[in-house]
């Protein structure tokens, strides 16, 4: 004889009522949004990096034209370069790299890709220049630093002076919490530093290079 007795709901792991979900209109109707929900989440997530990178194009303009002002010149003479400024022009012949770093490197200034560390000395200057920039964002000025070898070149264009630095030794890897490696130096150097891996903040990318001339490359 069968048994009259209701056949109990399974529950699943988190404990949801799999029949419920299942049969009932209401059910059905927060699976749905559910769906519509992650949907949405990871078509954001996809477009996130999109729309960084337009942002950072178009100030990129702007902090272009600060670059060349007299004004500008002026203020870096006087050491008075505002965060989120325009600092120096990069360039990185080796993987195309051409980017306005500002002042800063706070996170609303590195949405500018690029910020010099206002501890460190100013670009072409006496001692350890650090310099910090995005990797998957934001126009992602550092994505392929990871590939630069000894002997490729950084190019400083400040509103003063040229100056240009020779990579000497390979990439490597720290800690992010380790702040050593833009402790200041005796001698003309500059130190690139970038989250690692790509798309991860769990620890920072370096790139050493030392001062070869005044001048481009």
């Amino acid at each position: 004889m069968r048994s009259t007795v209701p056949e109990r709901p399974r529950v699943d792991a988190v404990g949801f009522v799999v029949d419920a979900l299942r049969t009932r209109p209401w059910a059905r109707r927060v699976l749905s949004g559910i769906s519509v929900g992650l949907l949405l989440l990871g078509l954001g997530l996809l477009a996130y990096p999109f729309a960084t990178n337009i942002y950072q194009d178009r100030l990129q303009a702007r902090l272009d034209r600060q670059l060349a002002s007299p004004a500008l010149e002026q203020a870096y003479r006087e050491r008075r370069v505002g965060t989120g400024d325009s600092l120096t022009r990069l360039r990185i012949p080796a993987l195309g790299v051409d980017v306005v770093v500002v002042e800063g490197t706070s996170a609303s200034a590195l949405r500018a890709g690029a910020g010099h560390y206002p501890e460190t000395p100013l670009p072409c200057e006496q001692g350890n220049v650090a310099i910090a920039g995005h990797r998957t964002t934001y126009g992602k000025p550092f994505a392929n630093i990871d590939r630069l070898k000894a002997g490729d070149v950084v190019v400083l264009e400040t509103p003063i002076g040229t100056c240009t630095y020779a990579i000497s030794r390979a990439p490597f890897i720290v800690e992010p919490n380790d702040f050593s490696v833009i402790d200041p130096t005796r001698d003309r150097e500059l130190t690139l530093t970038s989250c690692h891996p790509k798309g991860s903040a769990s620890h920072r990318i370096i790139i050493r290079a030392v001062y070869a001339h005044d001048g481009g490359a």
